[in-house]
C-alpha cells in the first residue's frame, strides 16, 4: 500500500489524515481495563483449546479487532492489505468495478447511491437498494469489504446481482458488466439562458481545481455572459474534506467554512477562507446547490458552508447526515485503522450529523416514477446501526418534516417526459436562476 499517496490525500471526511499509532502509548493498557482483558484472553483459550475445529490465531484477533471496531459506529475499521488499496482508488478516483456506494446495513449490503455513468447507473440500480446475492451465492451477513471486493474486478467481465427493491414484491436479477470507473469527479455543460451546471461527482484529488477549471472553461464557452450556477452536488458519497474546504472557498471570500471538533486537542481545526489563492469565482452570479439523499460527507460541508453564509440557495431533498471525520492511524508497513476521530460543523455551528442538510426549497425528483414509491426506504445515516448521535437529540418526526407535500410539484413522471423534462429537480433549478438572471447584479471577475 502506498501510505505516501494517502499522505498527499491529506484528508478524507470518508477516511481521514494519517496519524502514526502511539507504540509506547498502545503498549500500556489502562488499568480498569485489565478485568475486561483478561475476558477476552480468556475467551481465546477456551476457543483454542475446545473449538470443534482447530482455529488459527490470526483469524481470533482479527475478529477481535473487528467485533471493537463494529461496536462504535458504521465508519471505523480495520484496513489492510487490499482493503488499503481500495482506499487509495477510492482517492484516486480509477478502479474496476460497478461504480457503487454502499453501507452494510444490519447484515445486508444497501446501496447509498450509484456513480452517475458508472455500470450500476446504466443498468438501473437505484439508492435504496439492497443485494441479497452474488453470482447466486448468498452474501446477507458477511462481510462489506469481501462482498465490495467481489463486485470489482476486471472490465469486461460480468456479475450477476440479486436486488431486492423496497417497494417491489419480489427480488429480480441484474447483470452488470463491469467497467474502469473513470468517472470524471467533475463536468459541465451550459443551458439555455446562459446558465453553468457544474456537476461534482465525488471528492477525488484535485476536485477543486477542476471545478475553477470548469468555471475558466464555461466563461470561455459561454455566448455572453453566464448568467446563472447550478453546482449538483446529487448522489455524491464525498471523499476529500481538503477538497470539499477547497471547493468551497471558490464561492467565498471571508468566513468560516467548516469545522471539526474532536477529543484529542489535534483533532480540533477550524477552515476559513483563503481567497487569495486563487480568488473568488462566480461572484454576484445566482446561485443553486442540488442535493439529495446521496449528498453525503464533503458534499455536506459544502452545501452547509454556502448556505450559512447565503451564497447558494440549496434545493432538492435532505441529505445524507455524515457528520463524522475518521483519521487513518498506522499500524504497520500494511495495516492501519480507520477510527472516527472527529465531528464536523457548519459556519453556523450546526453539526449535520443524522439530519443533514435541508434545503431551502425541497424539490422532489418528480422524472423517477419510482422515487416516490422507495421513499420511505431512502437509507441516511441516521438509519445505520451503531450511527453517532447528534448532540442536541433529533427525533425521527423532525427529521422528517422536508416529505410534506407541496401543492407545486403535482406533474407526474409521464407528463414530464412529455414535455421533454429528464430530470425534474435540475429543470426546477434552471428555471428558478432564468427567472433571477434579468435582475442580477454586475458581478467582478
Amino acid at each position: 500500500m502506498k501510505f505516501a499517496a494517502l499522505a498527499r490525500s491529506a484528508a478524507l471526511v470518508t477516511a481521514v489524515a494519517l496519524i502514526p499509532a502511539t507504540t509506547a502509548g498502545m503498549a500500556q493498557v489502562d488499568g480498569k481495563a485489565g478485568p475486561e482483558f483478561s475476558k477476552l484472553f480468556a475467551t481465546y483459550q477456551r476457543i483454542k483449546a475446545n473449538y470443534v475445529e482447530p482455529v488459527d490465531d490470526e483469524k481470533l484477533i482479527r475478529g477481535a479487532i473487528d467485533g471493537m471496531l463494529a461496536s462504535l459506529d458504521p465508519h471505523s475499521a480495520y484496513l489492510d492489505g487490499s482493503d488499503l488499496e481500495r482506499l487509495e482508488t477510492m482517492i484516486d478516483g480509477n478502479y474496476s468495478g460497478l461504480g457503487l456506494s454502499v453501507v452494510m446495513d444490519d447484515g445486508a449490503v444497501k446501496i447509498i447511491s450509484p456513480f452517475r455513468g458508472s455500470p450500476a447507473d446504466e443498468a438501473g440500480l437505484k439508492a435504496g437498494d439492497f443485494i441479497t446475492h452474488l453470482d447466486g451465492e448468498l452474501i446477507y451477513g458477511g462481510d462489506l469489504d469481501e462482498a465490495v471486493s467481489r463486485m470489482r474486478g476486471p472490465a469486461g467481465t460480468s456479475i450477476r446481482l440479486t436486488v431486492y427493491r423496497p417497494g417491489r414484491d419480489e427480488p429480480f436479477d441484474v447483470s452488470v458488466t463491469r467497467g474502469v470507473i473513470e468517472l470524471e469527479p467533475v463536468t459541465h455543460e451550459i443551458a439555455a439562458g446562459n446558465i453553468g451546471i457544474i456537476t461534482v461527482n465525488e471528492f477525488s484529488r484535485d476536485v477543486g481545481a477542476d471545478v475553477f477549471a470548469s468555471w475558466q472553461a464555461m466563461r470561455r464557452e459561454a455566448t455572453g455572459r453566464i448568467n446563472g450556477l447550478v453546482l449538483d452536488l446529487r448522489s455524491n458519497p464525498g471523499g476529500s474534506l481538503d477538497e470539499a474546504v477547497a471547493l468551497s472557498d471558490l464561492f467565498l471570500d471571508k468566513g468560516r467554512i467548516v469545522s471539526q471538533r474532536g477529543r484529542a486537542r489535534g483533532e480540533t481545526v477550524l477552515y476559513d477562507a483563503e481567497t487569495a489563492f486563487r480568488g473568488q469565482i462566480a461572484e454576484g452570479i445566482p446561485m443553486v446547490v442540488l442535493i439529495d439523499a446521496g449528498s453525503a460527507s464533503a458534499s455536506e460541508i459544502v452545501a452547509g458552508a454556502l448556505q450559512d453564509h447565503r451564497r447558494a440557495v440549496i434545493m432538492g431533498e435532505r441529505s445524507f447526515g455524515k457528520g463524522s471525520v475518521q483519521s487513518l492511524l498506522i499500524m504497520g508497513n500494511d495495516s492501519a485503522l480507520k477510527l472516527t476521530t472527529a465531528r464536523y460543523y457548519t459556519p453556523a455551528g450546526h453539526s449535520v450529523q443524522e439530519g443533514g442538510i435541508k434545503p431551502d426549497i425541497r424539490v422532489p425528483q418528480l422524472s423517477d416514477p419510482d422515487l416516490a414509491r422507495r421513499a420511505k426506504f431512502q437509507i441516511r445515516e441516521s438509519d445505520l446501526r451503531g450511527h453517532l448521535v447528534n448532540e442536541v437529540g433529533l427525533a425521527d418526526k423532525d427529521l422528517e418534516t422536508d416529505k410534506s407535500a407541496d401543492p407545486r410539484f403535482t406533474k407526474t413522471a409521464e407528463e414530464l417526459k412529455e414535455q421533454g423534462i429528464e430530470d425534474y429537480q435540475l429543470h426546477y433549478a434552471l428555471e428558478t436562476l432564468r427567472r433571477t438572471a434579468p435582475n442580477t447584479v454586475a458581478r467582478r471577475d
